[in-house]
């Protein structure tokens, strides 16, 4: 496998019939910043509409082949303008866009302001069931479009105006003070009109507005794309293209990596977290990163949403040793979690330690006595459900349930339930079909408290697939978005984090740096504060 140079990997690129530029079909050679980068990836869950994909898969590419009013910038996370020319209001309620000019998409069409409306009347009408149609809920009007029970009543959101080419108005429900800073996030893009007049077709290979196009997708093997060479942003990508590769071991990308069989890993295994320094040298990167773990408990199921279970769900969290965890397995390239956002946001951006209290600090013998209390584990017993084909994610449930099983002086009390593929687990926890607790891998779509707090716990939103509710929680979540004060709406965010303290709809484990190895072939890599590679910057020797 290490006789597969850089040359015969790009040969068989273009053999395939990728289109390339004629730079990047002529190998690795010359360092130019041409050839195409070869990177692990996993399948995503579903056909990449930006509305409708809330994972990590599939957000890798529609951060490649879109860009929206905003763009985070890579290293700080600050929202910044993208094709927003400007973003202006009077009230914090009504929001007028003016776009730049001389943006088209990838297939020459020009981009207006209708361009951004239509797609968010797309993903906000209950009918189309876009995922993510509960960032838009915020819109005047989202409750004709997309009632909570019944039919819609509407086709178009009340609080979108087209003005004229460049420029649209968006009116809130009430006044939200950050909500520009939200419009980076991939479900706000603007669709071309390829989109709704042959969508069967658009699903097979997207057409964005982004630096990248896509030219092939096989599931279950390998993502190609290319660079678009009349992107008009200064972003522009410094190699010709990305080959995203299936794989359903970390482990194997990795000896693929050391072999020169593929030139980026954004996913480091724990089991190589001892030897990657060494391995890569300085081609290893470590950082801090808004990504969280938790384990989700299914409050759809009675069995564990009745009253007096949330001290079942704060003794489990009370149960698992997160130092031991984080320190031997991941060798602290994990930070035990004490509450449910992110330190990369800081104070400004509304984290504050210990939120999560007692409740998220090692205690077996507290841990024993709450289940105790409460009349124990439901059946007598717990499972924790994974995918375990990326992010060693079976290592450290093994060791979760251990550490229950000591504390509870049982060994059959948590068991593993593993399942083979990212795609297969999202499915499951979508449709509501696991019973016990599952993996909730959060990595932040916007550098702001309430993005890891109201698409998780917010009653009915989009990644609210444990369906906790609670209204008071709800309500300080709202008060804090129509805050114009800074510093009262992050106090606001902090309240309802306490609530969760209380009720335990989610048991917060560790924040998780960002960690990469890339081989000698590329250079200028680096990860985003999302913990997501950037790759237009990256370039190819």
């Amino acid at each position: 496998m290490r006789g597969r140079t850089r040359a015969t990997a790009a040969l068989a690129v273009c053999a395939a019939g990728v289109a390339l530029t004629a730079t990047g079909c002529g190998g690795g050679g010359g360092g130019s910043g041409a050839g195409v980068v070869r990177a692990s990836w996993g399948d995503p869950q579903s056909p990449l509409e930006p509305a409708n994909t809330n994972e990590v898969q599939g957000g890798k590419v529609l951060t490649m082949i879109f860009r929206g009013l905003k763009e985070y910038d890579p290293k700080t996370g600050e929202a910044r303008n993208m094709l927003a020319e400007k973003i202006d209001s009077a009230d914090q309620q009504t929001f007028t866009i003016t776009l730049k000019d001389g943006w088209t998409f990838s297939n020459g069409e020009k981009i207006t302001a209708k361009s951004f409306v239509d797609a968010w009347n797309y993903a906000s009408v209950v009918g189309n069931k876009q995922k993510n149609a509960s960032f838009f809920q915020d819109i005047e009007g989202y409750d004709k479009v997309h009632p909570a029970a019944g039919s819609a009543t509407a086709k178009t959101l009340s609080g979108l105006v087209v003005k004229d080419d460049r420029t649209f108005t968006v009116k809130l429900r009430t006044k939200f003070s950050t909500w520009p800073d939200t419009l980076g996030y991939a479900a706000y893009a603007p669709l071309p009109r390829a989109f709704y007049d042959d969508h069967a077709n658009w699903l097979k290979k997207p057409v964005g507005n982004g630096p990248y196009m896509i030219d092939s997708y096989t599931k279950g093997s390998s993502m190609r794309l290319s660079r678009w060479e009349g992107y008009p942003g200064e972003d522009k990508a410094q190699n010709a293209g990305v080959e995203l590769r299936v794989y359903t071991d970390n482990n194997t990308a990795y000896t693929d990596l050391q072999a020169g069989n593929i030139d980026l890993v954004d996913d480091i295994p724990s089991a190589q977290l001892k030897n990657v320094k060494n391995d890569l040298g300085d081609r290893y990167i470590n950082q801090p990163a808004g990504i969280i773990q938790t384990v989700v408990f299914p409050m759809y199921d009675p069995n564990w949403s009745r009253a007096g279970m949330e001290k079942v769900r704060r003794g489990l969290s009370m149960a698992i040793n997160r130092d031991q965890i984080t320190e031997q397995i991941y060798q602290k390239t994990r930070t035990p979690a004490t509450d449910w956002t992110s330190p990369v946001l800081g104070e400004k951006g509304g984290y504050k330690a210990g939120l999560c209290g007692d409740a998220c600090t090692y205690n077996p013998g507290e841990a024993k006595k709450l289940i105790q209390e409460a009349g124990g584990l439901p059946g007598g017993k717990v499972t924790i459900t994974s995918n375990v084909d990326t992010g060693s994610h079976r290592v450290w449930m093994d060791a979760v349930c251990n550490s229950v099983n000591n504390a509870l002086g049982n060994d059959k009390a948590c068991t593993v339930n593993p399942v083979g593929t990212f795609a297969d687990f999202r499915n499951q926890v979508s449709e509501q079909r696991v019973a016990g607790l599952f993996r909730s891998g959060w990595q932040m779509d916007y550098p702001l408290a309430q993005n890891f707090l109201q698409p998780l716990y917010y009653t009915g939103a989009s990644s609210n697939y444990g369906k906790f509710s609670d209204a008071q929680f709800d309500k300080l979540v709202d008060e804090a978005n129509t805050e114009s004060d800074t510093e009262k709406a992050i106090g606001k965010f902090q309240d309802a984090e306490k609530i969760l303290a209380e009720q335990m709809p989610a048991i917060p484990l560790w924040y998780q740096n960002g960690s990469a190895g890339y081989s000698e072939s590329i250079g200028d890599v680096e990860l985003n504060s999302f913990s997501v590679p950037v790759y237009e910057r990256i370039t190819v020797k």
